[in-house]
């Protein structure tokens, strides 16, 4: 009976160590699914097995777990180009030691819950986006070694809490904007100083307090007075490119550091006298004359700094922080200050939802519509006509992340200046009720797409297919090789395409906005596609802001114009795949031309044709750029009106009615 009790408790046993193993903390995969919420472009697929309904994260892109597989240790995706902000839930994952996201596009802040992570031992977040201070509580992560937060946009001072991290020995923080002095000691030991006692409580000394710093970079910031002498054993070359007034280190020059202390008022002298003895002597020297003069000189200097506080409080009530619930909960309780750069909309308009509600007839003059936005046309006051585009999103579905992303497309949009883009005109941002609007120029003779296929082809004529080509291809050019970062169009096609009273063509970026939409709740996971167009072979996650996915699309582009087929068709398929048997062969050439047109010149088609199988080749690297295809066609194309009069005995005709 003895062996079969024993057999069954090394059953039970095992049966229990096999259920330890396989549960994993479920609030560490929901952590980790969570950042990835966060992110909103990931053009390398990194996190495609990110997978919220495994409840094993350990396989998973990036991911080292424990040898026992029951927690994340480790996270390490760098240099994958992701764009998105850091979760603050991250921090719910307990056991890291290791948190690697260097050379990606992370924007937002450092969020302060990351001083939960008690056994970080690495934090490398450098050479991303971020702003914003540098949190304070990473002061509690005493098992930290290594911090890299090197190029960012970090402000605010250099926490002097730092000093708390004794196992710290690599501390690398160079090319941000910290301002402020090094922190050599903090408040509480200095006071410890100056009343002569030496609490043993106090806690620590700002860097000093670091005792196993070996490697330190600040150098390239705006920090200000003198290198601690705790650090001087570190090279210039950690201090270089700031306002400190050292010799060694090459510093700013003064224009850029503005007014600081002088070195004698740094720190105060303890040597000869008390603070109080110092005081009396200084009250008793004064005449009358001049402590009158300090009394009206103080209160005039109070005067105004209650006056600026007022103001400050008042321009506070008319523009609100922004305050957004990160994650919508329950109680409607949980919020985040999410920090926004103020700077980022002060050169774009601003407009009221009353004032566009006004100029769009009552929001009643639809000219197109989608799951994802309606747009409306309108006539300002006394100004343009515009087209309005509004987001179809709940609020509840509207996240910070959502709304720091949208700030950014519409700066994005708003530096777009050239002939052929159109052109961003402002944007409405209200909460009630909840509005997101673009604002652009309107093109009073709609798309490109509804001359082509449902308007009379007879008014596209070869000439001025020629010259709506090369218009798009010189937008193309300033957005891909004139603009620095570069912009492209997310999904190019001839929806895209605008066309003025005089059929000049207008790239306009509406579907951008998908890119928003697929974060909010209502969308996640999927985008539709609006209109007909023949995909790449890669994900529209993958192509967008991809410059060979435009130039691939800009050959569809010319084939449909020329061919006046849509690109898509249920029946044929793709139209580059019909296309492709005529594309070389001279003498079947003309058999892709629009047979509603009754004139065309062969010598352009040639061309045509020539760039469309080049912008199509399978090969990326055999592609031109929209610099040399731009170059292609201007040379080559001819569209002067003697051309078009030659080509075309109506057009006499036309001459003379507009004369």
């Amino acid at each position: 009976m003895r062996p079969y009790i024993c057999f069954f408790i090394m059953f039970l046993a095992s049966g229990v160590l096999c259920v330890t193993c396989s549960s994993f903390p479920s609030k560490e995969v929901w952590a980790l699914t969570t950042f990835k919420e966060a992110i909103y472009e990931d053009p390398h697929l990194v996190l495609s097995n990110w997978n919220a309904l495994d409840a094993d994260p350990c396989g998973w892109s990036g991911i080292t777990c424990n040898k026992e597989r029951q927690h994340v240790i480790k996270i390490n995706i760098s240099g994958s180009s992701l764009k998105g902000f850091l979760a603050p839930e991250m921090s719910q994952v307990t056991y890291l030691q290791e948190l690697t996201l260097r050379k990606n596009n992370l924007i937002g802040t450092i969020p302060k819950e990351f001083g939960l992570l008690k056994f970080l031992k690495v934090l490398d977040l450098g050479m991303n986006q971020l702003t914003g201070p540098i949190p304070t509580e990473l002061g509690n992560l005493t098992s930290l070694v290594k911090i890299n937060l090197q190029s960012n946009g970090l402000s605010g001072s250099l926490p002097a809490e730092l000093g708390n991290l004794k196992n710290l020995s690599e501390l690398i923080l160079d090319r941000n904007k910290l301002q402020g002095p090094v922190p050599a000691e903090n408040d509480s030991s200095f006071v410890a100083k100056i009343h002569g006692t030496n609490d043993s409580r106090t806690s620590v000394t700002g860097l000093c307090g670091a005792s196993q710093l070996k490697v330190v970079d600040l150098s390239y910031n705006f920090l200000v007075g003198s290198i601690p002498k705790c650090l001087e054993y570190l090279p210039s070359s950690s201090f270089q490119g700031n306002c400190l007034q050292e010799k060694d280190a090459k510093q700013r020059p003064f224009r850029q550091c503005g007014p600081q202390p002088s070195r004698s008022h740094q720190a105060p002298s303890l040597k000869h006298h008390s603070f109080k003895d110092a005081a009396k002597h200084q009250k008793a020297s004064k005449p009358a004359w001049l402590l009158a003069l300090e009394i009206a000189t103080g209160i005039m200097a109070g005067s105004l700094f209650l006056v600026a506080i007022l103001t400050a409080f008042q321009r506070c009530r008319s523009k609100p922080a922004i305050i957004i619930p990160w994650k919508k909960s329950g109680s409607e309780k949980e919020q985040l200050m999410v920090y926004v750069d103020s700077e980022l909309l002060k050169d774009v308009t601003k407009f009221g939802r009353q004032e566009l509600e006004v100029s769009c007839e009552d929001f009643s003059n639809i000219i197109g519509s989608s799951p994802d936005s309606i747009v409306y046309k309108g006539t300002m006051r006394g100004g343009p006509e515009i087209a309005v585009i509004s987001l179809c999103i709940k609020e509840q579905h509207w996240t910070g992340y959502l709304e720091l992303y949208f700030q950014r497309e519409v700066a994005d949009l708003a530096r777009l200046n050239h002939e052929n883009v159109g052109k961003l005109l402002g944007y409405c941002r209200e909460s009630s009720p909840f509005t997101r609007m673009l604002v652009f120029e309107y093109a009073s003779n709609g798309t490109l797409y509804e001359h082509l296929h449902y308007g009379e082809g007879s008014q596209l004529s070869w000439t001025r297919r020629m010259r709506i080509i090369l218009g798009i291809a010189r937008g193309l050019k300033y957005l891909h090789a004139e603009l620095e970062p570069p912009f492209t169009i997310s999904e190019l096609s001839s929806s895209s395409v605008y066309l003025t009273e005089d059929f000049s063509p207008k790239l306009v970026d509406f579907e951008s906005w998908k890119m928003i939409l697929t974060r909010s709740e209502k969308n996640s996971g999927s985008i539709g596609n609006n209109g007909p167009a023949c995909l790449l072979p890669n994900s529209l996650e993958k192509r967008h802001l991809d410059i060979q996915g435009n130039i691939h699309s800009f050959g569809i582009l010319l084939l449909e114009i020329v061919s006046g087929k849509p690109p898509y068709c249920k029946d044929k398929g793709c139209l580059i795949d019909w296309a492709r048997d005529y594309l070389e062969l001279p003498e079947v050439m003309s058999y892709i031309v629009d047979p509603e047109l009754k004139h065309f010149s062969y010598d352009d088609l040639k061309v045509i044709c020539e760039v469309i199988s080049l912008c199509t080749h399978t090969d990326f690297s055999k592609r031109p750029s929209m610099k040399e295809i731009s170059l292609m066609l201007e040379s080559k194309i001819d569209t002067s009106v003697a051309i078009e009069l030659k080509s075309s005995s109506l057009a006499w005709a036309e001459l003379a009615l507009s004369s």
